[in-house]
């Protein structure tokens, strides 16, 4: 499922024709406003298919605003002009941010470094929150994965086959709020076959605020992998695309986690309260299930087969080609190989933890084994050693009845 709204594919045409410079000097300005009205022209191309998207409706503003500051008319050419290369002392290059645009020397000057945290979403999907909880969730459709005072993350997820329950992240939004003299506000977004390497009105740093290099977007693979840091909220965010899905992953220090204004609100949030009961999957049940049988098993009834058959045995073979440690990034890639057939769900989980490594601050939890979720009643408990120490504590406690 693409969207039909191409406003990502306007941005980077925009882009790619001035390499981001929205400094430039008087004589290169009708260059630039050709550039701005192809820029425009696109949008209005678009306008019909993306009436309620986010980053259509920033483009559209950061275009006009734009034209403002340029005095640039609407009426002229359109035909793309050469590329441009940043000049000397661009606010792009700028290092001299005010120190209330870098976290650790603002908020932590005097005190203990801060406690970073990590948040990840992959695969089918599967996530970890900033608790170290690990789920496997459903989560069809739009769900926020972070609110709070500085940014909002919200992920769509859309089924991996026609009738399929197994879904995978294919739309991504990012909103940076602004904050005090150091960015404006600024809209990222990512889906299916688009991973721009700039914010939605085609800029790659936080504006044109004096600390606006606090916020910055890296291209690390071409249309495969970027990097973005809020060093202003002490915050990394890594956004890939893999096969035909996204992943996400963030480094965020705790007090940015906890920056919440109704507290009532933090239900919604997955990185931080996870995923609803009604949403979560105990894939380690079907993974059991699956070994037993020696065959995929899906997480609906009557559903069509995969592109890929893989058995329980030539999944696990797979994933060990890639993650060696049989831990819940291991058991999360054979699930997703047994339920999609999509081999790139392999890749996912391994670049997950690729980031996990990257972004977790404490090394000794990098690794988790025992799946974690809250159990209401009537739920299955999952599988593994706790069961066995509740069984072994009860038979303990009855025995010293027995005594007294």
């Amino acid at each position: 499922v693409t969207s039909p709204c191409k406003i990502l594919k306007c941005n980077s045409e925009f882009w790619a024709a001035t390499s981001g410079s929205h400094h430039l000097g008087t004589e290169e300005a009708p260059e630039f406003c050709t550039a701005l009205r192809a820029y425009a022209h696109c949008a209005r191309r678009t306008a019909r298919t993306c009436r309620g998207d986010l980053a259509y409706h920033s483009a559209v503003h950061g275009i006009g605003d734009l034209m403002g500051q340029h005095n640039c008319s609407k009426d002229g050419p359109t035909s793309q002009p050469r590329l441009w290369t940043l000049p000397p002392g661009d606010s792009q290059e700028r290092s001299d941010s005010p120190e209330i645009c870098h976290y650790e020397k603002s908020f932590h000057k005097h005190s203990a470094a801060p406690n970073y945290t990590h948040c990840g979403l992959f695969g089918d999907p599967h996530l970890r929150t900033f608790t170290d909880t690990f789920q496997t969730c459903k989560v069809q459709g739009a769900w926020p994965l972070i609110d709070n005072n500085y940014l909002n993350v919200q992920v769509t997820n859309t089924p991996v086959l026609p009738g399929s329950a197994a879904t995978a992240t294919s739309k991504l939004t990012i909103i940076f709020k602004s904050f005090q003299e150091c960015v404006d506000q600024k809209v990222y977004q990512a889906e299916m076959d688009e991973l721009p390497a700039a914010f939605a009105d085609g800029s790659k740093n936080g504006g044109d605020k004096h600390g606006a290099n606090s916020l910055k977007i890296t291209e690390k693979v071409s249309g495969q992998h970027i990097e973005i840091q809020a060093k202003y909220i002490g915050t990394t965010i890594v956004v890939r695309q893999v096969g035909r899905y996204l992943t996400f992953a963030v480094r965020m220090p705790e007090e940015v986690v906890n920056a919440v204004e109704d507290r009532d609100s933090q239900g919604l949030y997955l990185c931080l309260r996870g995923c609803p009961l009604n949403q979560q999957i105990d894939f380690q049940t079907i993974r059991s299930a699956q070994a037993t049988e020696g065959r995929a098993r899906r997480k609906g009834p009557s559903l069509p087969a995969p592109p890929e058959a893989f058995t329980y045995e030539t999944a696990t073979a797979k994933c060990r080609e890639k993650l060696p440690v049989e831990d819940l990034y291991f058991q999360s890639c054979v699930f997703d190989l047994l339920t999609t057939g999509d081999v790139n769900f392999m890749l996912a989980a391994y670049y997950a933890f690729e980031d996990v490594k990257m972004l977790h601050s404490n090394k000794d939890k990098l690794h988790l084994y025992e799946r974690t979720r809250d159990l209401a009643p009537g739920n299955m408990a999952p599988s593994g050693p706790l069961p066995t120490l509740w069984v072994a504590l009860l038979c303990l406690s009855q025995c010293w009845l027995c005594l007294l």
